[in-house]
C-alpha cells in the first residue's frame, strides 16, 4: 500500500488518469485501441461488400444480361 501512496504523490493530479498516445494529441490510449478495433472492422465489411459486388458483376450479371463478357 506504501507503494500506491508514494506514486500517487509523485504523480499528484494525474494520478488515475489514462496516459495519452501523444502529449499534444487529446487521445487515450483506450480511445486509440477503439478507433483501430472500429476501422478494422469496417475495412473487412467493406472487402465482404466487394466481394459481393464483384461475384454479382461476375457471375450473376451476365446470366441476367446486364453485361456482356467478351
Amino acid at each position: 500500500m506504501g507503494e500506491a501512496k508514494r506514486r500517487k504523490a509523485a504523480l499528484g493530479e494525474k494520478y488515475g488518469q489514462e496516459a495519452r498516445m501523444v502529449p499534444w494529441l487529446p487521445v487515450t490510449k483506450s480511445q486509440g485501441e477503439q478507433f483501430v478495433k472500429w476501422t478494422t472492422r469496417g475495412a473487412w465489411i467493406g472487402i465482404g461488400f466487394l466481394a459481393v459486388w464483384w461475384l454479382t458483376i461476375r457471375l450473376i450479371g451476365p446470366a441476367l444480361g446486364w453485361w456482356e463478357l467478351s
